[in-house]
């Protein structure tokens, strides 16, 4: 383990505390483990992380993150999360490939949802004109993807640009109607966990649409 992963990784188990674990794994589920240290414990963390390693590069950066993802306790991915937003600037389109794998395994709101608005928004809005091109056909693989995490986080992307007047509305609606189109019906008892699985993508629609009921309630979907 890298020294900065050391580092985050000890400081977050003193941070421990059983209530708190316990509270998440009933919140979250059973699919991660937990350490049970606060959101602001982890935040706390990373900036401190920072601070004793100024010197860290976009390589350093994103090892740093696969190498904390590799582990699955909640806080420790959190804190990979929390990397990335804090280092977005650094990150190019080339690491959605890696944040792809993360979404995929993740399966989880806690931690797709940031990823997608905090990390590859930020990251596809500061492209260039071609690298956003390459940026903006990998989130139309996304959507189009039959994991449905995946094409959540594709959904939830544009919504800080969205939120704040920018991003672009239609292409939005395009993405969302292709998947309330394969969106499930109301389950019918049968099969219920993975149709609840399926409706996390639906769900990213309705989370956006009342973020922009709110904010720019001039759209129309």
């Amino acid at each position: 383990m890298s020294d900065a992963g050391e580092f985050i990784d000890l400081a977050l188990q003193r941070e421990s505390s059983w209530s708190r674990a316990a509270e998440a794994e009933s919140r979250h589920g059973s699919d991660h483990r937990y350490y049970g240290a606060s959101v602001g414990a982890v935040r706390g963390t990373v900036r401190d992380a920072h601070r004793r390693h100024p010197e860290l590069t976009h390589d350093d950066i994103t090892a740093l993150s696969s190498e904390l993802w590799e582990v699955p306790v909640f806080e420790r991915r959190l804190a990979a999360v929390v990397l990335l937003q804090s280092s977005v600037r650094l990150l190019t389109n080339t690491d959605l490939t890696r944040i792809e794998g993360f979404v995929r395994s993740a399966r989880l709101g806690a931690l797709v949802d940031p990823l997608a608005v905090d990390v590859v928004g930020p990251l596809v809005a500061g492209l260039d004109v071609v690298a956003r091109v390459r940026a903006d056909s990998v989130l139309d693989r996304w959507v189009r993807d039959p994991d449905d995490w995946l094409r959540r986080a594709a959904l939830l992307a544009p919504l800080r640009d969205l939120r704040a007047g920018a991003g672009d509305w239609s292409r939005f609606v395009r993405h969302a109607r292709s998947v309330l189109a394969a969106a499930p019906q109301r389950d019918d008892g049968r099969d219920g966990g993975k149709v609840a699985e399926r409706a996390v993508a639906a769900d990213a629609v309705s989370l956006v649409l009342a973020e922009m009921a709110r904010h720019r309630p001039d759209l129309e979907f």
